[in-house]
């Protein structure tokens, strides 16, 4: 267990926040989780948003109507304390074995391991990169995002000449499909499900399709 320092709480929108602690000696890869813990013994997963070289932790955390957790972490002030288990899990997107290829696909908060990737690996671009939210204010980084070549925006309750209207799923055949190709999946398991299906159907292997699901995610995006 890690006892870790909050250094701030940036609300995005009313529900939607990014929580910042002190890294202290945590090690991390791209896409591992931490189960960050209340005041109590009730904990949850969340992806790690920071850059393996960075000296902070970022975590992307979407506020649950009375959330043990969530409602508790989103009233932190700088200086209080956070309990944190070491990371854990196995979603790791862009790892590239033989220099295979990847596509990331995202909605809500589950853009968070794909920022660790690309704040880790700055110069190892994915091909294509899907970003579901349901309004505008609601994308994270998106500054950042928008720097990519290759990334699209789709919003499922606003309507913004620049970018997709309706959810990420709408976005699909824009999806280069290869064997070389490895797709990483991860936010609302509906969007996960539709997605598995659609690449399974255009002929993609299942063991080219790697999942990390959120849960408390908003079914419209």
């Amino acid at each position: 267990m890690n006892t870790l320092t909050v250094l701030n709480v940036i609300f995005i929108t009313d529900e939607l926040f990014e929580l910042q602690v002190e890294r202290g000696d945590v090690q991390f890869e791209p896409g591992a989780c931490v189960a960050l813990f209340n005041n109590g013994d009730e904990s949850r997963p969340y992806s790690i948003a920071a850059g393996s070289e960075e000296d902070i932790l970022r975590f992307l955390i979407r506020r649950v109507p009375n959330g043990l957790v969530s409602d508790w972490l989103a009233q932190r002030k700088p200086g209080d304390l956070v309990q944190a288990s070491a990371p854990f899990g196995w979603f790791r997107p862009g790892r590239s074995v033989n220099g295979e290829r990847s596509i990331f696909i995202a909605t809500g908060t589950g853009i968070a391991p794909f920022l660790s990737y690309l704040r880790s690996y700055p110069l190892q671009i994915p091909e294509l990169c899907l970003y579901g939210v349901r309004r505008l204010e609601e994308g994270f980084n998106l500054k950042e995002l928008q720097n990519l070549y290759n990334f699209r925006l789709a919003l499922s309750q606003e309507e913004v000449s620049s970018h997709f209207h309706g959810r990420v799923t709408g976005l699909l055949e824009l999806i280069p499909l290869a064997t070389d190709i490895h797709y990483y999946l991860c936010g609302l398991d509906t969007m996960i499900d539709e997605t598995s299906k659609w690449l399974e159907d255009h002929g993609v292997a299942y063991t080219q399709i790697h999942r990390e699901i959120f849960f408390y995610e908003d079914a419209t995006l």
